[in-house]
């Protein structure tokens, strides 16, 4: 397990009215049927990849938001791929903090905080980004191949199309303006873009990054794959949380993989909402929505997929080969209640009792488990 796999997945180039309304279904009674679309009419899987593109000078991106994705309210996602010189232009999210996770290739970041600290990063395959909500920032492709990366919002009803860029915010701007905040002649604007430019394409930054002399107190960066995994029977789970990457306060996650037959435990989250991509590989996951209403999907790469918060549901790999998959949630503090460790911290008469068992039978359960094969 472990080094060979992960390396071979990193080098991979895997190309909110309507939403309430959803998710009423999922636990209104028989007079919100009508209104509301029934428990298996919802979906929990999202087709990414294939979904149309916005693309152009050398970016393209693709997004699941709760307009796409109704089931997905706490959280919105972003598939992007910048080629060598590729910039998306200077901007900032006015309802949302943003988490990357670089799939392929590199870039490089800028970011600019209120304080007036800034910092330029170089990522690469494995590494995580934090951007916090309102924060001015770039990214840039570097190296000498398109970089993919996966980005997550905390906020389900945010859309990467309609984001506070610079040269939107300029171009709409009176020159005169421009002329006194710049300090230049108001003829030099003329040139200068009208309308948001989101996709820019200059040369290949080289070198390391610039020190910018105002390193703020916590770093954006935090590069996942390069600490040790939890490693279980069936698979390993590389975690990022409020606590290993402070700056993250609002979203938490990792990558987990699944060996082939391998099931990640049943299982809930209290305090958020789960959001997965699909890197590479297949797998199986049923969620329980209570009252008796499921729904199971098979899953494949560049498939999201998603799961509200407390909703019981497992991860099993149906393929034939290693399953990686890219999980975040809407908390920067990771909660999670195993059904195995839920049971075991009861009596086995309590067991036995609810499920009309014999306490022999109870006293063979397994106790904790996170992955088992």
């Amino acid at each position: 397990m472990g080094g060979p796999a992960v390396s071979e997945f990193q080098r991979r180039d895997l190309l909110g009215g309507v939403a309430a309304g959803a998710l009423v279904g999922m636990f209104a009674g028989p007079a919100l049927a009508a209104e509301s679309p029934a428990p298996d009419e919802l979906q929990f899987r999202f087709p990414l990849e294939q979904q149309k593109p916005k693309a152009g000078n050398g970016g393209v991106a693709r997004e699941a938001s709760v307009t796409e994705f109704p089931i997905s309210r706490g959280i919105a996602g972003v598939s992007m791929f910048l080629d060598p010189g590729s910039l998306r232009e200077l901007h900032w999210h006015a309802n949302a903090a943003e988490w990357g996770y670089v799939v392929s290739g590199r870039c490089r970041t800028t970011i600019y905080d209120p304080e007036g600290n800034s910092e330029v990063n170089d990522f690469e395959a494995g590494d995580l980004w934090y951007f916090p909500r309102g924060h001015g920032h770039s990214i840039q492709g570097i190296g000498d191949e398109p970089c993919h990366f996966i980005l997550v919002f905390d906020n389900g009803a945010f859309s990467e199309f309609a984001t506070f860029s610079v040269t939107d915010w300029i171009g709409h701007t009176p020159a005169e303006v421009l002329a006194k905040q710049f300090n230049l002649p108001s003829q030099t604007f003329a040139s200068w873009p009208k309308s948001e430019v989101y996709f820019a394409k200059g040369p290949v930054p080289q070198g390391p990054p610039p020190d910018t002399g105002a390193e703020p107190p916590l770093t954006h960066r935090f590069r996942l794959l390069s600490q040790e995994p939890q490693a279980y029977p069936g698979g390993e789970m590389y975690l990022a949380t409020v606590q290993k990457f402070p700056i993250a306060k609002t979203i938490s996650g990792g990558v987990m993989t699944l060996e082939p037959g391998a099931l990640r435990e049943m299982h809930w989250h209290p305090n958020a909402d789960e959001w997965q991509y699909v890197i590479s590989g297949r797998f199986r996951m049923t969620v329980f929505a209570s009252k008796g209403r499921a729904r199971t999907v098979e899953m494949g790469p560049g498939d999201v997929g998603y799961v509200p918060m407390g909703m019981g549901h497992y991860l099993e790999n149906i393929g034939q080969e290693e399953c990686h998959v890219l999980i975040a949630f809407n908390a920067g503090d990771y909660q999670e209640i195993g059904l195995l460790g839920w049971l075991d911290s009861n009596p086995d008469q309590v067991v036995a009792t609810n499920f009309s068992l014999s306490p022999d039978i109870v006293e063979k359960f397994p106790r904790e488990i996170f992955l088992v094969r």
